[in-house]
């Protein structure tokens, strides 16, 4: 399968497939919004606090604030990274962008891969969809390509270019083998990456991000990622948008979605692999609904969690309605940290979680 010239310049035809391109991102917003897309499984409700009748604290005394990417949050939240490419994007990055600058949180955006890979007539118009330092211009923003991409022509210059373009304190590389399976444009050679992955995190000059994009992460993967230095990792695990269902829908075999709709390591599981490896951080992704299920993540050990599921609605609505949701979670993280008698973020990490049996 052909992929871009190593000089960032479109391959042949890429310009012809350009409003393919558009069609697949907005099939991806129209077909990440339904309810069918989502899984059953509640894998946070497998976890429970135990109420602390005594807290010892004022609620006035909870803090939220952590430091991440060098900056303090006023929450240890992130817009996870969701879209980019169509005017529907263009609109939901801006609203979310604005919301997480008020919020004072962390914004990623979606994959980069088509504004560096579009011809000189339609890159202005590419990269404009990801324009959201002007209206976050304080709050960390994080880029975003796509690990298999260094397998069909991207390299550390496009990387760089990737951070550029939306002024990002660090890139998220994203691992989706079972995407690019199921997907009909799917680039399913994965060989040789971590080295490639190792470059990157010497080269590139800021932080580089591991995330996988639903079926999450488990600890042998992490320790091979953190051996060729990086240092954050991204869960997002098994619980929330199935992309296998998404892909399969557009694919015209919803069969195979349903197959593999529950393939993968569950979030709540992936955490705890995760943060049990030295020298690593954890953004707690996957499936996370509610500021109870951010408390839990980082009970499990994340250091930052993110959402994306929960704002895309939002976003098609208003900044006002993005910054609304937020503040709706963190109050929600607020009264279990209360109820826990956590002070403070770091606290946290130090209440126990018990596992409830399945039902």
């Amino acid at each position: 399968m052909a992929g871009p010239s190593a000089s960032g310049a479109a391959p042949d035809g890429l310009a012809a497939d350009g409003a393919a391109e558009r069609d697949r991102k907005l099939e991806h917003i129209e077909l990440a919004g339904d309810r069918r897309i989502q899984l059953d499984s509640r894998f946070f409700d497998d976890w429970a606090f135990e109420h602390e009748a005594l807290p010892e604290i004022a609620m006035d005394d909870v803090d939220t604030t952590v430091s991440f990417l060098g900056k303090t949050l006023r929450a240890p939240l992130l817009i996870s990274c969701m879209t980019g490419g169509t005017d529907s994007a263009s609109t939901i990055n801006r609203n979310l962008a604005a919301a997480a600058e008020r919020a004072g949180i962390a914004l990623g955006v979606g994959s980069q891969r088509k504004a560096l890979e579009a011809s000189a007539r339609e890159a202005q118009a590419q990269v404009a969809t990801f324009e959201v330092r002007s209206a976050a211009p304080t709050v960390p923003v994080i880029g975003n390509l796509g690990a298999v991409q260094l397998n069909y022509g991207m390299g550390i210059e496009h990387c760089r270019q990737a951070v550029e373009m939306v002024g990002a304190d660090a890139l998220a590389i994203h691992l989706n083998p079972l995407q690019e399976a199921i997907q009909p444009e799917g680039q399913c050679d994965f060989r040789g990456l971590l080295p490639k992955i190792g470059e990157v995190v010497r080269e590139l000059g800021v932080p580089v991000i591991a995330k996988e994009i639903g079926c999450g992460i488990r600890a042998s993967t992490a320790r091979a990622l953190a051996e060729q230095g990086v240092e954050w990792i991204d869960t997002a695990g098994l619980g929330g948008t199935s992309w296998a269902r998404i892909e399969a829908a557009r694919a015209d075999d919803l069969d195979l979605g349903e197959l593999f709709a529950n393939w993968g390591v569950p979030t709540p599981d992936s955490i705890q692999a995760v943060a049990g490896i030295d020298g690593v951080q954890v953004i707690g992704s996957g499936g996370v609904r509610s500021g109870l299920d951010v408390a839990k993540a980082i009970a499990l050990g994340a250091k930052v969690v993110g959402l994306a599921q929960p704002f895309l609605a939002p976003a098609l609505e208003s900044a006002d309605a993005v910054y609304r949701r937020i503040q709706r979670i963190i109050r929600e993280l607020e009264i279990a940290m209360f109820c826990t008698g956590a002070a403070s973020v770091q606290a946290l990490h130090h209440v126990p979680l018990v596992k409830r049996p399945r039902r």
